[in-house]
């Protein structure tokens, strides 16, 4: 009888070398044509879906995403921003583990691999990070830096998590995450969001070397200061929904219930 080792990984369904999980990697465009060369030829070919979000993009980005990868599938984002370009993406997805993206070529698709290998070692939620060795950035200016270093921080003292970069959106997960993180911001806050809700339900988070670069063409669409704030006042939000869960209780009407696999995952969390 034939045996077949199985993947050390800690989810809902059991995989072997013959039964890979399946991959989607999510990408949010906008106005990125000149771009997405540096882009979509990189991606593994074992990847096994693309799914590129377009904000309504006013070049060629989806003619130009189309003659790249024909098998990608081009959706167009409802509403503005990052953060709803994601949520479009991650509710298309058919993968059992999702990748975030950026399509301007600051985050490398050569190391999409360390984040899957991540998560079939037993992670939740795989977490880039360019400031662990092996990490690094071509595209942090002072005032991102320290901003950078003071929201770390500040998520590090209120949660106790001890991540040692905040505001980086190269991320992988299982799909099951997804109910989970609830993505229900616009902006570049996003990140901030997703990266704090894997902490309040205790998820296994690991932190995997990334190194960012600059943003081949254009100019992005970042502010540091504007976005800061806006990260600043998130982290807040979120702390005080965590210590005061009665003054935010979820409406049956809202979006995006947790499911019930989530919701297994959560509990056996809480009773290690």
């Amino acid at each position: 009888m034939t045996t077949h080792k199985l993947f050390p990984i800690r989810t809902h369904k059991a995989f072997t070398e013959d039964n890979a999980p399946t991959v989607s990697v999510v990408i949010p465009t906008l106005n990125e044509a000149s771009n997405l060369p540096h882009v979509l030829p990189y991606i593994p070919a074992w990847v096994d879906e693309i799914i590129i979000v377009d904000g309504h993009s006013t070049d060629d980005t989806v003619e130009v995403s189309r003659e790249l990868c024909p098998s990608a599938r081009i959706l167009m984002q409802e509403g503005r921003g990052k953060g709803a370009a994601l949520s479009t993406g991650f509710a298309a997805a058919t993968g059992d583990i999702i990748v975030m993206l950026d399509a301007d070529g600051s985050t490398d698709p050569r190391e999409i691999p360390a984040f899957v290998g991540a998560l079939l070692a037993g992670a939740d939620y795989a977490k880039g990070t360019r400031f662990a060795q092996g990490g690094g950035s071509s595209d942090m200016t002072a005032i991102r830096r320290f901003g950078n270093w003071g929201l770390t921080m500040a998520v590090r003292t209120l949660f106790g998590q001890s991540f040692s970069d905040l505001c980086y959106g190269y991320n992988a997960f299982w799909v099951w995450v997804v109910p989970v993180i609830d993505v229900n911001a616009p902006g570049f806050e996003i990140e901030t969001i997703m990266n704090i809700r894997v902490i309040k339900t205790r998820m296994r988070i690991a932190e995997v070397p990334s190194f960012e670069h600059e943003r081949i063409h254009g100019l992005s669409n970042l502010n540091a200061v504007r976005d800061g704030v806006r990260i600043l006042r998130t982290i807040i939000r979120e702390w005080l929904d965590w210590k005061f869960p009665w003054a935010f209780e979820k409406r049956e009407s809202d979006p995006n219930p947790i499911s019930e696999i989530a919701q297994f995952k959560i509990s056996n969390r809480s009773q290690q």
